[in-house]
């Protein structure tokens, strides 16, 4: 059987399906499926790096105090207001002293009373010893006249009894004096008690400082412990700064810091740890520290919002890496190094890192080792990969 020849249209026909097999085939392996991952790659570098921690905070004053009464009562007058200077020993506020004014003028009368009842009583201890001395003269002489029997029995036995009751009306009166000084002692302690009542409801400020608050005004009920004013020292202000627990490792007191107060952020303050806390925060899992000012700025304001970046020792040289680089495995840390062309996950063990992306490896790489650090897609063992500069743009 003769075949037939094929036509120049079926031959251009089979020579686009080849061509679109081709061009298809191209496009998977270059840019499809099947096309290697393109990734960046990097060379650890043998370096010392300068760690530092980073954190927020807010300004706040070491020194600070709530003026308020030891009593609940009502506000009778406030002498001073917000963001005035105060010294130590000024009366800022008042408390209505209701009947107190009556009370100490009733307790000044109790006193003069009883200074009447002790002069009453100093009398009768005088004339009882008087009486007394007489009953004990007579008794002596009346002994002496009987045994002479000048006299009877009865009548010295008379005088006898007249000595008894004369030291008995002087023990009464000893007694009525001794009353009358503990009556005069009571009633003192009872004035000093209303003076230190009086005392307490005038409120003065223990230091010297700036208001910051004024929470009650004249009129007011407020009960005990409730503060009527709020005082600073602005000399004393500092930050609280608030840090990520899992990255405040070697925080310390007196390491250098920069403050960045939000009113003026191109503007770092130079300060320094001066205080971290004992207690951190289970809820937000944060550690507190305090940040003081080298030289405490004019027109700082409590409660301002600060970024504060604390410099920690640098650190010794060692292999150095992206952190972008550092990826997680399961349950493992490490990097995809790049050996004969091929990824393989190496584990390794962290070291500090840096606020701009740098993280020193402690176990596991060594200077000179290529590592990717960006790829366009997930990795695993055996990828096909392909090394460009960059990720984004065209690329050759």
């Amino acid at each position: 059987m003769k075949l037939k020849r094929p036509t120049t249209r079926q031959l251009s026909i089979a020579g686009a399906g080849i061509a679109l097999l081709a061009a298809i085939a191209f496009i998977a392996v270059r840019s499809g499926p099947l096309a290697a991952t393109r990734v960046t790659v990097v060379r650890t570098a043998d370096a010392s790096l300068s760690p530092a921690l980073f954190g927020t905070g807010t300004v706040e004053a070491r020194r600070a105090w709530l003026i308020g009464p030891t009593a609940a009562g009502r506000v009778l007058r406030v002498m001073v207001d917000v963001g005035d200077s105060v010294k130590t020993g000024q009366l800022l506020a008042e408390m209505d002293p209701v009947d107190l004014q009556e009370r100490m003028a009733a307790l000044n009368a109790t006193q003069a009373r009883a200074a009447s009842a002790i002069t009453a009583a100093e009398a009768q201890v005088r004339d009882a010893t008087a009486r007394r001395e007489i009953a004990v003269a007579n008794e002596r002489r009346y002994a002496e006249l009987r045994q002479k029997d000048f006299i009877s029995p009865v009548a010295a036995e008379a005088k006898k009894q007249e000595l008894t009751s004369a030291d008995a009306a002087l023990s009464a009166a000893q007694a009525s004096l001794a009353g009358a000084r503990q009556e005069l002692t009571r009633t003192k302690a009872d004035a000093a008690a209303l003076g230190q009542q009086r005392d307490n409801v005038r409120l003065l400020a223990p230091a010297d400082g700036v208001v910051i608050s004024r929470d009650a005004e004249a009129g007011s009920t407020v009960v005990a412990g409730q503060p009527v004013l709020k005082l600073a020292d602005p000399a004393s202000l500092w930050v609280k700064l608030r840090l990520d627990q899992g990255r405040s490792g070697g925080l310390a007191v007196g390491l250098p810091a920069s403050i960045a107060l939000r009113s003026r952020p191109a503007r770092p303050l130079a300060g320094k740890v001066a205080r971290v806390e004992l207690q951190s925060d289970s809820v937000t899992e944060e550690r507190i520290a305090q940040i003081s000012f080298d030289a405490v700025p004019t027109g700082l304001s409590m409660g301002e919002l600060a970024e504060v970046t604390v410099a920690l020792p640098a650190t010794a040289s060692g292999p150095v890496l992206p952190n972008a680089a550092i990826q997680r495995q399961g349950s493992k840390l490490g990097v995809w190094q790049l050996e004969g062309g091929k990824p393989v996950f190496t584990p390794v063990r962290l070291g500090q890192s840096s606020l701009d992306g740098q993280v020193q490896i402690a176990e596991g790489l060594k200077a000179g080792d290529e590592v990717i650090v960006y790829s366009e897609k997930e990795l695993t063992a055996g990828t096909r990969i392909k090394v460009v500069e960059s990720l984004t743009g065209r690329q050759p």
